[in-house]
């Protein structure tokens, strides 16, 4: 597993920088070279403004999901975007399939292979759904367009209930902290960070006590 996981970093890390510059590059093209430039000024302030709703989840993101996506999951998941809502389920339910623990090496090597087949099959599909994508939304009735928001709820929902099953008791109080915390005067930008540190902080602290004294 040593060799796994330096050849595991050394692509990850490149990719990630290919990707980095990649998307880099039309912006820096239709600046600098079709003169469309908008300005420092405004690119900064923009970003400031961006980052006060969304910057906690560069940092929360990687952290909340590595236990179960693992190292190199979790360079592929980053990459190829669709987290939450298809890296992640799909990752899940191939460990759940071969009967894997998430933080194991087998469970490692499980969500790699997981994730590289569901992240193929979405470009597979998503190609031409994009090419397609205006004749598609004429054709789907209304009536089915009205259920698209509740989709990532309901997948977020399988999720939870998959790992909530395993230990019901820490699933319940998942959802009271969640609930209280989502219902409480905190910045949404920070519900999630909140969230994350009081689940595990009151989970590692339950188990602790029901470790037998030595």
């Amino acid at each position: 597993m040593e060799n796994y996981a330096k050849a595991t970093h050394f692509w990850g890390r490149l990719t990630l920088s290919l990707g980095i510059l990649l998307s880099f590059a039309l912006p820096i093209y239709l600046s600098f070279v079709m003169g469309y430039h908008p300005g420092f000024a405004l690119i900064f302030n923009a970003f400031l403004a961006y980052a006060a709703v969304i910057a906690v989840v560069w940092f929360v993101e990687p952290i909340m999901y590595y236990p179960v996506l693992g190292s190199a999951g979790t360079y592929i998941a980053f990459f190829t975007g669709n987290i939450s809502n298809m890296c992640l389920p799909a990752v899940a339910a191939c460990q759940e399939a071969v009967g894997v623990e998430p933080s194991s090496q087998k469970g490692e090597v499980v969500a790699t292979l997981g994730i590289s087949a569901a992240s193929l099959v979405n470009k597979l599909i998503l190609v031409p759904v994009i090419l397609a994508g205006l004749w598609l939304l004429t054709v789907i009735p209304e009536g089915i367009q009205e259920i698209f928001p509740y989709v990532l709820p309901a997948i977020f929902g399988a999720v939870f209930v998959q790992f909530a099953g395993k230990l019901p008791w820490y699933g319940v109080l998942a959802l009271a902290v969640g609930f209280m915390v989502n219902i409480s005067p905190v910045p949404l930008f920070a519900k999630n960070l909140i969230c994350i540190l009081l689940v595990v902080s009151v989970m590692i602290y339950i188990d602790k006590r029901k470790r037998p004294a030595v």
